[in-house]
């Protein structure tokens, strides 16, 4: 069986119908046999769920040993009895483990505004936790049980060295509709057996989730219940590490990023009603942040998404949507290039455009994975980000979501 989370050292997990959804898994539990070092991203919308709330206050001091997640409803514009409901569910999983409350986090995902079932998931906390295993089937019911409008379970694992430890490294995400990132319902979470202080730990993590969760768009809309946690559990033996310039540090950053890529591409693969992948690069920028901030505004961009979908190589939206992102940037400079995964084809030259066989860049664009490319040569800066066409299946979707 493939590795997941549950092949991480000290990692216990599970995966259960409650019944809140009809016939899928609902409530998913991830344990570590001792307290982990704990960082996490959560939405920036205004109106935030219960559980995030809760979760920023539980996790302050760096520190979580469980997390607890429901799916079919976001107990989100729930009120008081919503809250509640979500320090029940905290509460209920520090009495079954025997450990504080403050170490439990939670999560939600489902549809806004529902009457939270708390007494349905109490219950099946209650029901569950004994059920806590390293097997890898675990896991995958753990993967399983967070999704909601997904097709397939987001699940992903990395074993490396650092300073002469083998590490492990596993995460489940969620999300396929109302994504788009600031740091849909987009969850993630992360577990490690490597050594890191909490501080040091969520410098990190907000730095990755910005290059990768918070690069990738479905529909242009952010959750209310947006979070990504990471727990490292120390479990490898390896020496604590400190200080971004402690040996191993490195390493230990490129793979929890490269990890969390793998995560947010799936994500993206797995868009409400989508036809394409499509991944939008800006090289050659003056810094870093405007060529996200330029990928972000093109691959969010409706008109381009449309086009993308209808296989219409309409570049001009491209280079409009680029010139709304807020940053500046010399069009006169810039070279453009658009086709799949194999092939670009150069479409504009240094703010001029170049005749290119419009046929074949039709044929080009009808594959799955597409591939668009700026160079704005001002700089030395790059950005790569994620996102999907905008197809009449998701409008279709979309418009009968709880009906």
């Amino acid at each position: 069986m493939i590795k997941n989370i549950t092949n991480v050292r000290g990692i216990k997990a599970w995966g259960a119908h409650t019944g809140i959804k009809s016939l899928r898994r609902d409530l998913a539990i991830i344990y570590s046999e001792v307290p982990a070092s704990a960082a996490a991203v959560f939405t920036q919308n205004q109106v935030v769920a219960a559980p995030v709330v809760l979760s920023r206050k539980h996790i302050k001091d760096g520190k979580i040993q469980a997390i607890v997640i429901n799916a079919g409803n976001a107990n989100a514009c729930t009120g008081k009895a919503g809250y509640e409901g979500a320090e029940a569910m905290a509460q209920t999983m520090a009495e079954e483990l025997n450990i504080d409350k403050e170490l439990v986090l939670v999560a939600s995902t489902g549809i806004i505004g529902e009457v939270f079932p708390t007494e349905e998931i109490v219950n099946g906390i209650k029901d569950n936790v004994s059920k806590l295993t390293s097997k890898s089937s675990a896991g995958s019911f753990a993967a399983n049980a967070i999704l909601t409008t997904d097709t397939f379970p987001k699940e992903g694992f990395i074993e490396f060295e650092l300073d002469g430890f083998e590490i492990n490294m596993g995460g489940i995400a969620k999300g396929s509709g109302m994504i788009h990132p600031n740091m849909a319902t987009m969850l993630a979470f992360i577990v490690t057996d490597a050594a890191i202080e909490p501080k040091l730990l969520q410098t990190t993590v907000k730095e990755l989730v910005d290059d990768s969760f918070n690069m990738i768009s479905v529909d242009g809309d952010t959750s209310t219940n947006d979070m990504v946690v990471v727990l490292a559990n120390g479990k490898a033996k390896n020496e604590i590490l400190k200080s971004k310039k402690d040996t191993g540090y490195a390493e230990f950053r490129k793979e929890l990023g490269n990890l969390m890529i793998h995560l947010a591409k799936l994500i993206v693969s797995d868009g409400e009603g989508a036809s394409k992948f499509i991944q939008y690069e800006v090289c050659k920028a003056k810094n870093h942040e405007s060529a996200r901030k330029i990928v972000r505004s093109v691959s969010s961009s409706s008109l381009v998404k449309t086009a993308m979908f209808g296989r219409d190589p309409n570049w001009g939206r491209i280079i409009s949507a680029a010139g709304n992102s807020g940053t500046s940037f010399n069009y006169e400079k810039a070279d453009l290039y658009l086709g799949d995964e194999k092939t670009q084809i150069k479409v504009l030259e240094a703010g001029a455009p170049l005749a290119y066989d419009r046929n074949y860049m039709k044929l080009l664009l009808r594959e799955s994975h597409l591939h668009v490319r700026l160079d704005l040569n001002s700089g030395k800066a790059k950005a790569k980000g994620w996102g999907t066409d905008l197809s009449t299946d998701y409008v279709l979707f979309n418009s009968v979501y709880t009906t």
